[in-house]
């Protein structure tokens, strides 16, 4: 469904962030992370140098490597444009989060690590979705990999961890229901109308 019909106006600002998956060849899995921002107009913070219309006021980008338990087994940044030389340092915490796992608390251990000056705020909010791409990477790609070895995929044990964290894929809905139905809640009757 598209947008309703906005107001008139002009384009001030676009940022951009790509995330991608790959499959290595060594058994390992690397997420990664682009982040451009731009504007249509020359832009420049007080008593530094202009950037003009188009030219990236931010081009960062991380690699996280990990494996099949989404342990970080290294993690590298890259800060092609940034808007003060300063900005260079903000990585260098990065590092502490070799031998970490991607799951549960994963916010919380982005905070611990590179909250407020120990780091920056746009590799924080990459980092935060980073973890989305994994989960949208792994599972589906370690389903391919055995599809096309031959193996046997594992019986489901446990509910998988997106399920009741959103609407589509609340215990009583229909999505769970037909793709998951040894872990479908149907939701318990309503009383009916004067019952107490």
């Amino acid at each position: 469904m598209a947008l309703p019909p906005a107001s008139p106006r002009k384009l001030s600002h676009t940022r951009t962030v790509v995330y991608r998956g790959y499959d290595r060849e060594d058994g390992l899995w690397d997420i990664e992370a682009e982040l451009t921002d731009i504007k249509p107009y020359t832009f420049q913070v007080p008593n530094e140098r202009p950037f003009p219309a188009q030219e990236p006021i931010h081009h960062l980008s991380i690699r996280v490597t990990l494996d099949d338990e989404m342990v970080i087994h290294d993690i590298v940044t890259s800060m092609d444009s940034i808007p003060h030389a300063e900005c260079s340092g903000a990585p260098v915490n990065m590092h502490k989060f070799k031998g970490l796992r991607m799951g549960a608390g994963w916010r919380k251990l982005i905070h611990e690590h590179l909250g407020g000056t120990a780091g920056c705020t746009h590799l924080r909010e990459m980092l935060f979705n980073m973890a989305t791409a994994a989960f949208q990477t792994l599972p589906s790609g370690q389903w391919l990999r055995r599809e096309q070895s031959g193996e046997d995929h594992p019986p489901l044990q446990e509910p998988a961890f997106f399920l009741n964290q959103c609407h589509s894929w609340a215990y009583d809905s229909p999505t769970v229901q037909r793709s998951y139905p040894m872990f479908y809640k149907p939701k318990a009757p309503e009383p009916a109308s004067g019952d107490n």
